[in-house]
């Protein structure tokens, strides 16, 4: 699919936007994190970030960053804009982040059925450094994470 020219900007996640965010994540996903885990995150000062169209959020990136490394910990692009470039715009922007923080390092888990997301992370640098076995919950039972990670000196 073509990638379409959109008019985006990034907004600081507040608790108040965890609804909205909610919202896309539960229709992104089949196990979304919960209210708590992005309440947590805002309140842990991770850096929480909104991909926001038209005054609609559309998208979220979360970041943890601490002793030199930085964690993608959450990555959400609204189904209704995906396949338009936008989640390699907010991983992008994350990285870019995490070189702020003067982070050396970046790292991600990824589902195995997530192939779409697999080979952006991969298009973007990130090399597969292992699994977490039995990390993510899965219709029947379990699914593994492929752990990524990306030098950003």
């Amino acid at each position: 699919m073509a990638t379409v020219a959109f008019d985006y900007q990034f907004q600081r996640m507040s608790l108040a936007d965890v609804e909205q965010v909610l919202e896309n994540e539960r229709r992104s996903y089949s196990h979304p994190w919960s209210e708590g885990i992005f309440r947590d995150c805002i309140k842990s000062e991770y850096d929480c970030w909104l991909l926001q169209y038209t005054g609609n959020t559309i998208g979220h990136g979360i970041l943890s960053v601490a002793a030199g490394e930085s964690h993608l910990l959450n990555v959400c692009v609204h189904p209704d804009y995906q396949g338009n470039g936008l989640g390699r715009v907010l991983v992008e922007y994350m990285v870019e982040l995490a070189q702020l923080r003067r982070a050396q390092s970046i790292f991600l888990e990824v589902r195995p059925s997530n192939v779409t997301a697999y080979k952006l992370y991969d298009s973007l640098g990130f090399n597969e450094i292992g699994i977490r076995s039995n990390y993510y919950p899965a219709e029947n039972g379990r699914e593994d994470a492929l752990v990524m990670g990306r030098e950003l000196l």
